[in-house]
Parts: structure tokens; C-alpha cells; sequence
């Protein structure tokens, strides 16, 4: 295969994961995989969380997906080499940036770091299963957006119990 089709496929893949990502989020993870997502909307203990084999396994059908791409089975190679750059992506905005996974925390003030950085913290906001809004990782929707689709969920505004066990209005 040509470099220019290869780069189209790796560039596509890279594109489309994000909407890959947002239902295995919204229906996989928020849904029968609820046991390993769980412990992503509970406070870590430890370095790693059960969530943390979403990711093995996602690497691991990359690494096969490469794997037979190599043995001539084309384009696959390119497909698993765009799911791994963005694995990259999701691990430095999701768990760097968001989550400060990281020896360093940075909190975006501006831009759509900022956005990205709401919008996630805005789907945590609602503690469960059910009910939480943005499920995308590296696309976000505007912070006004989604407190209108958290409004609409759950009939009001939301309040998320402080650690003196009273409502804070989000």
C-alpha cells in the first residue's frame, strides 16, 4: 500500500476512535463493564484502578491488529498504530491532564484544554452508573451544553454530597 493511504487510514482510524471511545464509555464501560469502570468513579487506592484493564485490553487488539497488518493482512497495521496514538492521546489528556495521574498537575485556565478539563470533571459530577454527561475523552462539548443535559436528566440542578455530608450545588 501507498504511504498516502496508509497515512489516510492511521489518520481516520485516529479520528474515529474518538466516537469508538464514546460508546464503549457511554455503553460498555457505563454499562455491563460497570465492574471494572466502577473503581474510575471512586477515589484510587494506589497507583492503579480496576479500570485500568480497559486499557490493557484496548492495547491488546491494537498490538493483534499490527501484529497481522505485519503478515500482510493491510490495512490493519495502520488501523492499530491510530488506535495506539490515541491510547497516547487519552493517556496524556485523560489520566495526565484530568485525573493528574502524574507526578505534576497542570489545570488549564483557558481554551479547549480548559473545556476538556470541565467536561470530564462535569461527568463525574454525578456519582453512579446512570446520569453522567460527556462521555467523549479528547472531544468535549461546551460546559453550558452539558450542564442543560445534566439539568434535563435529573430535573434540577445537582448536588453532590460535601465531605460534611451537605449538598453543594454544581
Amino acid at each position: 500500500m501507498s504511504i498516502l493511504v496508509n497515512t489516510l487510514v492511521f489518520f481516520a482510524t485516529l479520528a474515529a476512535m474518538e466516537g469508538v471511545a464514546w460508546a464503549a464509555h457511554k455503553y460498555v464501560m457505563h454499562g455491563w463493564g460497570w465492574g471494572w469502570h466502577r473503581s474510575h468513579h471512586e477515589p484510587r487506592r494506589g497507583r492503579f484502578e480496576k479500570n485500568d484493564l480497559f486499557a490493557v485490553v484496548f492495547a491488546g487488539l491494537a498490538i493483534a491488529l499490527i501484529w497481522f497488518g505485519t503478515r500482510g493482512w493491510h490495512p490493519l497495521e495502520w488501523i492499530g498504530a491510530g488506535m495506539t496514538a490515541y491510547g497516547l492521546l487519552y493517556f496524556v489528556a485523560h489520566d495526565g491532564l484530568v485525573h493528574h495521574r502524574w507526578p505534576f498537575r497542570y489545570v488549564p485556565r483557558r481554551g479547549y484544554l480548559k473545556r476538556l478539563y470541565q467536561a470530564h470533571r462535569m461527568h463525574h459530577a454525578v456519582d453512579g452508573k446512570e446520569g453522567c454527561v460527556s462521555f467523549g475523552f479528547l472531544w468535549a462539548p461546551s460546559t453550558e451544553t452539558l450542564k442543560r443535559e445534566l439539568r434535563r436528566i435529573h430535573g434540577g440542578p445537582i448536588r453532590r454530597p460535601r465531605a460534611d455530608g451537605e449538598g453543594d450545588a454544581r
